[in-house]
């Protein structure tokens, strides 16, 4: 398997059990606030194939709150 691919399913991965941890009660809301954005900021390219011909993530609905 390319490394490349390697890289990006090990991060989505890491960033799946970091949102489990979250999800716990006792879990250490510093930990997750400076790993989280860590985590996502190391996300590499996606493989070739995740996303359909021509998708743009900056197109789409707007969401409230004004992101």
């Amino acid at each position: 398997m390319c490394e490349h691919i390697e890289d990006f399913q090990r991060t989505v991965l890491m960033l799946g059990a970091l949102a489990l941890y979250a999800d716990q009660a006792d879990a250490d809301d510093a930990f997750i606030e400076a790993v989280g954005p860590s985590l996502a900021a190391s996300l590499p390219e996606p493989p070739p194939g995740v996303f359909p011909p021509g998708y743009d993530p900056d197109q789409g609905p707007d969401y409230p709150g004004g992101w």
